[in-house]
């Protein structure tokens, strides 16, 4: 393995986890409200931020599969995530320039990082198997998402000082912290990705790509198209994917919820911040010791008892009705929240073919985007027509238990022999896809 090349994949978890939770986790909802939208009715404000997250979301699904094909192909997913993180970085930047009233620019910037941010993470978690023989990939996947947790949660209690007591950064106002921790943030990221823009892998460029863009682009859609169609050659990847669709839905809904919930039942702000904050420092040391375990055990027992631990959190939820509660059920998700990602996307990298991880992984980035409406949509319907968030987030659990059904089907030496059979096929037959057609796959 190349040790430079894969300590730059860690820290660039560290770099871009800053994004999560400062920006979209902790300060811009609160600024987007109270600045950016200041001009509009809280409740029309709230609906804007939403939206906005959907429309930022859409483009990622939209984008990601077609540019992890071209990645694929060319062999520069490093170059991709360049693009991408810089991306990011500037749009972020640009929330430091947000003045009362500027809910559209707003709003367009946080599409803009959303797409960065998102868009980048495709091409990071493609590199895995690039960087990493099969048998490591647990361990390293675990301590990408332990170094975010540390990464994240140490400038987050940066920006917050910075928010919370200004003066002591030369800041006049909280108004003026808020901007430097946007500032913070843009530069963080930039910083510490500098050692994945130096060392990032490259794979040789399939010997039959066209010259041009126009060309580059409909090979990787062709591609793309085969990618649909072959995926039947592998029914523990699709199984996989089954599972991930229901489990990532619950997760990603108490990432998004989590806050208005706590809210919503009297909880104040001050605590849920600092639970936020609890929950980055404890993740960091859970990831990597069940991360160890998942190496010595195998991902899919200790995903699983993740999961399991999520099904608790949902229950305690219901019944959560002091600070010290959010506290406590904050330190769970922080147990289990990274090793839960780490494993399913080592899982995903050892059931999918070597040479297309680039957009396999953009199939389960698209693919995981659209079955995420379904969560907010089930807390939000359920505790509309029960009157009480409580049953809302009660209604979560479907999603873990359907999602560790389908995941105890999943047979994960099997789907190993099928990607490694297929890939010996791609190349005993000259790269012919399952239609019979060129895929241009090496």
């Amino acid at each position: 393995m190349n040790k430079k090349a894969i300590k730059a994949w860690i820290m660039y978890d560290w770099a871009n986890s800053a994004y999560a939770t400062t920006v979209l986790a902790a300060v811009l909802p609160v600024f987007y409200a109270s600045v950016a939208a200041a001009t509009l009715d809280t409740d029309t404000a709230a609906s804007y931020l939403a939206y906005t997250h959907s429309i930022g979301m859409l483009c990622v699904a939209l984008l990601t599969p077609l540019l992890g094909t071209l990645a694929d192909l060319s062999g520069r997913k490093g170059d991709f995530l360049r693009v991408f993180a810089i991306i990011g970085v500037l749009a972020t930047l640009g929330f430091s320039a947000i003045g009362e009233g500027d809910w559209f620019l707003a709003s367009a910037l946080l599409v803009i990082s959303t797409i960065g941010f998102a868009g980048g993470n495709t091409f990071y978690d493609a590199m895995l198997p690039d960087l990493v023989p099969m048998e490591r990939r647990d361990m390293i996947s675990s301590k990408g998402y332990a170094y975010g947790y540390i990464g994240g949660g140490l400038l987050l209690a940066v920006n917050l000082l910075m928010i919370q007591q200004p003066g002591w950064f030369g800041m006049s106002s909280t108004l003026a912290g808020t901007r430097l921790a946007f500032i913070s943030v843009s530069l963080w990221w930039l910083l510490f990705s500098i050692p994945i823009f130096r060392h990032a892998p490259r794979r040789p460029a399939s010997p039959d790509l066209p010259g041009t863009w126009k060309g580059y682009a409909a090979v990787g859609v062709r591609r793309l198209r085969q990618t649909f169609l072959q995926m039947r050659r592998f029914p523990q990847l699709i199984r996989m994917l089954v599972a991930f669709w229901f489990f990532n839905d619950g997760i990603n809904t108490i990432i998004l919820m989590a806050t208005i919930y706590g809210t919503s039942i009297g909880i104040g702000t001050a605590d849920l911040m600092l639970a936020l904050l609890l929950t980055q420092f404890i993740g960091f040391p859970c990831t990597l010791l069940l991360g160890a375990w998942a190496q010595r055990w195998g991902a899919k027992q200790v995903l699983i008892v993740s999961l399991s631990v999520y099904i608790c959190i949902v229950i305690l939820g219901y019944f959560m009705t002091q600070a010290i509660h959010f506290y406590v059920l904050a330190g769970l998700v922080g147990v289990v929240q990274g090793v839960s990602q780490s494993t399913a996307r080592s899982l995903f990298s050892n059931l999918m073919p070597a040479g297309r991880t680039g957009e396999y992984f953009g199939f389960v980035n698209i693919t995981g985007k659209f079955s995420s409406i379904f969560g907010p949509f089930v807390f939000g319907y359920v505790g509309q027509i029960t009157g009480s968030t409580r049953w809302g987030i009660l209604s979560l659990i479907i999603f873990f238990v359907a999602g560790i059904a389908v995941l105890l089907t999943v047979k994960v030496q099997k789907g190993m022999q099928d990607a490694t059979r297929a890939d010996q096929e791609e190349e005993r037959n000259g790269s012919v896809g399952a239609t019979g057609k060129s895929s241009d796959v090496r």
